[in-house]
């Protein structure tokens, strides 16, 4: 049974961001990821008090998000909701790397990536209501990162396109943060990336909240504004 429709509430969401370090909020010293934001918003007094469980992991990869899934999922529920209400997906970046030099193996193999996305995807919409966040383009002048990991954002962009193929044909809602962003100037998205050109900063984790808060899909949820 696939669970798309927006539950219908009487209290609290219950809700998961399940994915990498765009979930975790590595960049951002002063607000701790976009995640981070949101959830600080829903513990103001008057908000209407949405449960959010970051649950990213740094480095984390296709695989190892499915593999954590369904134990993330059942340990999150609280009060009457034993299990939570919404899943926010964002990853595949850490996938796309080319390793030890510029035209090095992907991470992930791109047909074993189309696989694991095909199979997390699944796996989510059987538990309940699912939304994928994209990822944010590197700076591709500051490449490798860690001395190993070469991003770039023509790999990127055959890997983030796997992902909306995949969220389509499922009617996942998928926010497009790589053609968003790229829709930019490159001075626009430097001052939103941190030296290491891999991970946003504070203003780039702030963007990325008003993209997510903006985006239709999220805004169907009538969540308070944060803005």
């Amino acid at each position: 049974m696939h669970l798309s429709a927006v539950p219908k509430r009487c209290q609290p969401l219950k809700i998961v961001a399940l994915g990498d370090s765009l979930v975790y909020g590595f960049g951002d010293p002063e607000g701790g990821g976009w995640v981070e934001r949101l959830r600080r918003c829903w513990m103001l007094a008057d908000s209407p008090g949405h449960v959010l469980y970051n649950l990213g992991v740094r480095g984390d990869r296709i695989q190892q998000v499915s593999q954590r899934l369904g134990v993330e999922f059942r340990h999150r529920g609280e009060l009457r909701n034993q299990v939570p209400d919404l899943i926010i997906l964002s990853v595949g970046v850490n996938d796309s790397a080319r390793l030890g030099r510029l035209n090095g193996r992907n991470y992930t193999d791109f047909a074993v990536f189309e696989s694991h996305i095909a199979f997390l995807l699944d796996q989510a919409q059987q538990l309940c209501p699912v939304l994928f966040v994209g990822m944010v383009p590197v700076d591709q002048a500051k490449m490798p990162f860690m001395n190993c990991f070469y991003y770039n954002h023509a790999d990127q962009h055959r890997y983030k396109e796997a992902i909306r193929v995949a969220c389509t044909a499922r009617k996942i809602p998928y926010l497009d943060i790589f053609q968003k962003w790229m829709e930019r100037t490159e001075a626009w998205r430097l001052k939103r990336l941190s030296k290491d050109g891999l991970h946003p900063n504070t203003l780039g984790y702030q963007t990325l909240l008003e993209d997510v808060i903006s985006w239709e899909a999220f805004a169907s949820y009538n969540f308070s504004s944060c803005e």
